[in-house]
């Protein structure tokens, strides 16, 4: 699990790490930046996540990576490969703290976490569970070649909240990317 890393031009993705926690607890504090992940949560309830984070690469082999930024060596988000009990599908989610958006990371993480995932995960499908509101989200989902599939339902306590998911195949990934 520690060896797994991704480099991309500008970004390091890695399993989470303890040194990642007060940033972590500041991006889930920000209620801007949280809104589509839940809402902002206090530091004993991005604890929780943080380590249920961790504790899906110990059991399950993957989950979402630590966003690094290469230039400064700050911690600028989480995303990647998340699929949990109950979970609509196999996701490659994304959330970037608000200090680093607008300079395409989500993308560009994205992009490296799903050749990852149908790589070396195996993964024949990928969605994205998008707030219908969420415009930044879906640019990022349009960008990366996926399709609005329509509405979804994720699990408790989730299951209020409107969701579309978006997705495609590896092969139209693949296609899409000349491989």
């Amino acid at each position: 699990m520690s060896t797994v890393r991704i480099e991309t031009d500008r970004l390091i993705l890695r399993p989470t790490a303890a040194e990642d926690f007060d940033a972590w607890a500041a991006f889930m504090a920000d209620d801007v930046a949280a809104r589509f992940l839940g809402g902002a949560q206090p530091r004993s309830i991005a604890w929780r996540y943080f380590l249920m984070m961790a504790g899906a690469w110990q059991i399950q082999g993957y989950g979402m990576f630590s966003v690094i930024e290469r230039s400064s060596g700050r911690w600028v988000g989480r995303l990647g490969p998340w699929f949990p009990d109950g979970w609509p599908g196999p996701e490659v989610g994304w959330g970037i703290a608000r200090e680093a958006w607008g300079r395409g990371y989500a993308t560009e993480g994205a992009a490296a976490a799903i050749d990852w995932a149908f790589d070396q995960l195996g993964w024949t499908d990928v969605i994205h569970s998008i707030a219908p509101e969420n415009e930044a989200s879906r640019a990022v989902a349009v960008k990366l070649g996926a399709t609005d599939r329509g509405p979804g339902q994720l699990p408790p306590p989730l299951d209020n909240e409107p969701v579309n998911l978006w997705g495609q195949t590896r092969e139209q990934w693949f296609a899409r990317r000349g491989r």
